[in-house]
């Protein structure tokens, strides 16, 4: 089942906090003015930065994106794969991967029943 799922889709989504990603000021304003070890922040950055990234992926890449996250946080994945091929503009380290997964996940969620609402 694992060959089912991919971290890169993952990462793929996250890409808009990656350095690598096309400079943006106000972007990186943005991010380094939130706490991403703080569950509330972190959903606020979430909110103002993925949730619009994430609509632009159709409504079945957006389910298998979620069900990707469930499947490695059932799996006790650490998310190594992700984060240590991410250079972040995050002004802090992420002190726990599999927290913040678990808040994109809820994110994830809200957005997907948000788009089926409207």
């Amino acid at each position: 089942m694992n060959k089912d799922y991919s971290l890169w889709s993952v990462r793929g989504l996250l890409f808009i906090f990656d350095i690598e990603n096309t400079r943006d000021i106000n972007r990186e304003e943005i991010i380094v003015s939130k706490d991403v070890n703080d569950d509330r922040e972190l959903s606020e950055l979430f909110d103002v930065l993925l949730k619009p990234e994430f609509f632009d992926y159709g409504e079945k890449e957006r389910q298998r994106l979620i069900d990707t996250l469930v499947y490695f946080l059932d799996c006790g994945d650490t998310f190594d794969e992700v984060f240590k091929k991410m250079d972040t503009y995050f002004d802090d380290e992420v002190l726990d991967q599999r927290q913040f997964m678990r808040v994109l996940l809820d994110r994830l969620r809200v957005y997907q029943l948000e788009g089926k609402e409207a």
